[in-house]
């Protein structure tokens, strides 16, 4: 269960910036940034359950890696970032590392 809890915080991580970038890129930021104020509640309320049978640092390094390549792709599909090849090959290293510690532990 607790890496249930672990993905849905690594979810939510990813909710609060893109609820930032909204609040920027629409009229409704109010709305947005409230988003973001929940996202990042429900984030660590998460990552706080998943830590209860999950070691720290590999929670903590799952948690913000989903957060950061989830983060990374909706820039890239949604905002027109740049997908170069150096910036996909270093989100695959975090992929990589996410694995590594999971089969880890």
């Amino acid at each position: 269960m607790g890496w249930i809890y672990l993905l849905l915080g690594g979810v939510f991580e990813i909710g609060w910036p893109l609820g930032m970038k909204l609040a920027q890129a629409t009229g409704h930021r109010f709305l947005f940034l409230s988003v973001s104020v929940i996202s990042m509640a429900l984030s660590g309320y998460f990552l706080y359950m998943g830590q209860k049978t999950i070691p720290i640092g590999t929670a903590y390094v799952v948690w913000t890696g989903i957060g950061a390549v989830g983060t990374l792709l909706i820039g890239i599909f949604f905002f027109h970032d740049s997908a170069g090849l150096l910036r996909i090959l270093s989100a695959l290293l975090i992929i990589t590392g996410i694995i590594g510690l999971k089969l880890a532990s």
